[in-house]
């Protein structure tokens, strides 16, 4: 069972993952996206993932452990989902967002965003379990993919590129 920090009232507390889901519970959560210049490396989801299965979402993300900081959680999924080391993401903003994400989960989440830059050499291995495809995709088209069929991407990547798209990447912007 998977205990994330969730916030219980005003209290933060140990939840189970699912549990946190199924309440609509506010938690902590951590997004990152790897970068090439303007070409994003971004997944699609696993048959085997709780929800929103199948759709294409930014590179890596997830939630804290209970004794988790953010910035290892970071670096702990991106070796864990798609077998990425040695890279060190850059915090880039904190976005609150909720959603429905489908199958009974609503996804309340505080959010971590951090930006890492592609080195050359940087082995992509995904754990198929998490992730059934990796793609590179220009950020501006991505975006404009998004709106045009935004049934086949995660809702807070849609929400992400929707509302703010400019406060993430300001750092990518000359």
């Amino acid at each position: 069972m998977t205990r994330i920090q969730a916030w219980v009232g005003d209290t933060l507390m140990p939840v189970d993952k699912n549990e946190a889901h199924a309440r609509g519970l506010r938690h902590r959560a951590v997004s990152i996206f790897v970068m090439d210049g303007d070409q994003l490396l971004i997944q699609k989801r696993a048959a085997g993932k709780d929800h929103s299965v199948g759709k294409w979402s930014n590179t890596c993300c997830s939630h804290p452990d209970w004794d988790e900081r953010p910035e290892h959680c970071a670096v702990r999924r991106l070796r864990e989902e798609l077998g990425i080391t040695g890279l060190y993401p850059a915090h880039a903003d904190r976005v609150e967002y909720r959603a429905d994400v489908e199958d009974g989960f609503i996804e309340h989440e505080v959010v971590e965003v951090y930006l890492a830059h592609f080195r050359p050499g940087l082995q992509i291995t995904p754990d198929p379990h998490e992730v059934s495809a990796t793609c590179w995709v220009g950020l501006y088209d991505l975006a404009a993919e998004v709106r045009r069929h935004p049934e086949r991407f995660s809702k807070w990547l849609r929400i992400y590129l929707a509302e703010h798209m400019d406060r993430i990447f300001s750092t990518l912007i000359c």
